[in-house]
This record gives C-alpha cells, structure tokens and sequence, in this order.
C-alpha cells in the first residue's frame, strides 16, 4: 500500500513538474519580434554611419549599394520602431484600464528589498535567492532601459532628420550635440543587449517564453517563486466579459484618439522637412561652358625657372584634380559612391554614375560633373574659378598624369 501511494506521488509531481504557464500571449510575441528586428536593422545601418572610416562600416555600407541606401533603411525601421513603441503603450494602457493587470513592470520598494537579499545571497549571507514576482529588478530594469533608450533615440533622431526646421528655435550647437547622444545611446544599446541581455537570457538559460509563451514549472520555481504562488493560490483571476465590455466601451474611443495623435505626431517628424541636404541655401552659379582664351605665345626668354613638363604635369589628375575632388566630393563620392559615382580613381571618373560619365575628355557639355556643378545646387559645390579651371582641364583632353 506505501509503494502504490509512493509511485502514485512521484507520477503527480512529474506532471506538477511538467506543467506550464502562459507568460506572455501571442500580441506581445509578435511586438518582442518585431521590436528585435527593427533594433537589429537600426545597430547595423546605423553605427557604420558614425564609423565611416572603418573597414567593416565601409564593407557594410558596400553592401546596402552605398549610403544613400543604408540611410533609407535606417530611417524606416526607425519609423516601424515608432510604430510599435506606440502600440505598446496602446496595449500597456489596455491592459491596465480595462484588464486590471498590476503595473508589473515599474519599481517598487519590494525591488530593493530583492537587490539587497540578492547582494547577501552571493556573499554567502542567506541561503537562496529573493522570492520574484511576475518580473524580477532585473528585467524591470532592462524594460526601464528600452523606454528611456526609445525617447532619447526618437528626440535626437528627429532633430538630425529636421536640423532646419529646429534650429528655427534652438542654437545651431544641439545638431552636433544630439548626432553624439544619439550616437553614444545607440553604443550603450548595442553593448547592454550583447553584454548582458545575451548572456542572462540566451546563454545562462536560454528563456524560450518570448518565442512560444509559455514557461515551465521549474522555470517558475527558480526565476518567479512569488508568481508562482500567486498563481496556484488561484488568487489572480480575471474581470468577468461583462465588466470587460464596459470598461473597452470607454476605452476604445480615448484609445483610437491617443492613436490619431501619436499617428499624426509621426507624420510630422517624418515629413517636416525633406534633410538639409536638399534644402540648402542656394550656391554659386556658373556658365557650363567657358571660352578659352588664346595661350600666349612664349617669349624668346623664359621667365620662370618651371622644368619643362611641370606645368602639365600640374594641371592633371594626379598632379591637382583628384585632391580637389577628394576634399568637395569624397564624403559621397568616395567609397560610398552615392548615385554610382565613385571619384575615388581616374578611371571610375571616366565611368561615371547611374546619370552617366562624370568627365568626358575634351566635351565639358557631355560631362555630368560639370553637368550638376554648373546649377550652383549641389552639396559639395565647387567655386566658380575651381569649375572654370576643372572645365579648361577637360577641354585639354582631362590629362591624368
């Protein structure tokens, strides 16, 4: 009789043990993945923008057909990152207004409590872990880290998306002042998910609940104890259908208009302004093309020192025009080759970009460098002497060396 009540004892708690608990529904899932994909999209597009001298940033950049590219990318998963910030506080409120769930994931006294058992835990002072409820200190601490993370990338974003539009009303010195915050957050992002998040959540154990919902008895036993015996307590229960229906008869139209603001705020940061990059002043302006003027006939006595060949020499590529170049266009037309167009070489010069060849040798009217330099509009605008003298180079047959 002992050895059937014994067995019989040992089969209940293996199915104890085996017994699961839904931590997280399909909502939050779908957010949690969405949320990685878009964090994993921004940390790759974006920090080889603040590290554009590096190999592995150029190699990355390369990669997304040059920077034009990676900017783009990077500016919609910034929006999709908004996006869903929005619906978790949608999702947030209507858990808590009209579920009546308990605002889990803010600190509270308790949370202290649990450090400072924790700390006398790991010097040997008591004998096992704080008792955690639904979220430990820990992971309110990560989620706190998200939120504050989310609104300092969103401010500085919008103000390096709009520069114009906000140093209407702000000193010029909080463009280079947000590019190093939100540079800087986007570093400690990075670091804080592969460095601890990692290693806590992937590595010490790996925690399935994100990705299927559930968690185990075990799983409950050691990381939330005090959920745990809440929950078999049969202490949480939910509000009954009808009181639910009540409370989303109230919620749902001060829900649709917080969306309406939120969604109308997010066209405004998107649309505001077009980048400074499109809307700057207006440059010099220059003929595309310019006579030459007849070269003197040299004098029976030389008048300068100059070795024959130096001045030809000079007045080429190698000798002035890929230095010129380099300085006003390399930041787009270097490795990143923006449009195409790399003017990084002589020959990729020659080549030219998605509008065609840069130089034409000899035709400054077909050559689309002198083509966009004389609307006196681009970013990197030459001067009018230096557009005059390229285009006297081309004229001369664009000598490289």
């Amino acid at each position: 009789m002992e050895n059937n009540i014994q067995i019989q004892t040992e089969v209940e708690d293996k199915d104890l043990q085996r017994k699961e608990f839904v931590r997280f529904d399909l909502h939050q899932r779908i957010e949690h993945i969405v949320l990685l994909a878009a964090f994993t999209i921004l940390a790759v597009t974006g920090l080889p923008q603040k590290f554009p001298t590096s190999p592995i940033s150029q190699s990355i950049i390369r990669g997304f057909s040059g920077i034009e590219t990676a900017r783009s990318i990077h500016h919609i998963f910034a929006v999709i990152l908004l996006v869903v910030s929005i619906y978790h506080v949608i999702d947030v409120l209507y858990r808590i207004v009209v579920l009546r769930v308990d605002w889990s994931m803010i600190p509270v006294v308790e949370d202290f409590k649990h450090f400072f058992h924790d700390l006398g835990y790991y010097f040997g002072v008591h004998k096992h872990k704080a008792y955690y409820p639904r979220y430990n200190y820990v992971e309110k601490v990560e989620y706190l880290a998200v939120v504050w993370g989310t609104i300092i990338m969103a401010i500085t974003g919008f103000i390096m998306w709009n520069p114009i539009a906000v140093t209407k009303y702000l000193p010029g010195q909080i463009i280079p002042a947000s590019k190093t915050a939100h540079g800087g957050e986007a570093i400690l992002a990075v670091l804080s998910i592969i460095i601890w998040h990692f290693y806590h959540v992937h590595l010490r154990q790996f925690n399935k609940s994100m990705f299927i919902g559930k968690i185990s008895r075990i799983e409950m036993e050691e990381e939330h104890p005090a959920e745990l015996a809440q929950i078999e307590s049969m202490y949480v229960s939910l509000p009954e259908e009808k009181v639910i229906r009540q409370r989303q008869k109230i919620f749902f139209p001060i829900a649709i208009f917080i969306t309406l603001i939120f969604g109308l705020g997010l066209i405004w940061f998107v649309t505001l302004e077009d980048t400074a990059i499109t809307t700057i002043p207006k440059g010099e302006t220059a003929n595309i093309y310019v006579p030459i003027t007849p070269t003197p006939k040299p004098s029976a006595t030389p008048t300068t020192t100059q070795a024959p060949g130096e001045q030809v020499a000079e007045e080429s590529w190698d000798g002035k025009y890929q230095a010129m170049f380099d300085n006003r266009c390399g930041t787009c037309h270097g490795f990143t080759s923006v449009g195409g167009l790399s003017l990084a070489t002589y020959r990729s010069a020659l080549q030219g970009g998605k509008s065609g060849p840069a130089i034409v040798p000899g035709d400054p009217d077909a050559s689309v460098l002198v083509q966009i330099q004389s609307t006196g509009k681009h970013p990197g605008q030459l001067t009018i002497d230096e557009l005059n003298q390229v285009i006297q180079w081309i004229l001369a047959g664009a000598p490289e060396n």
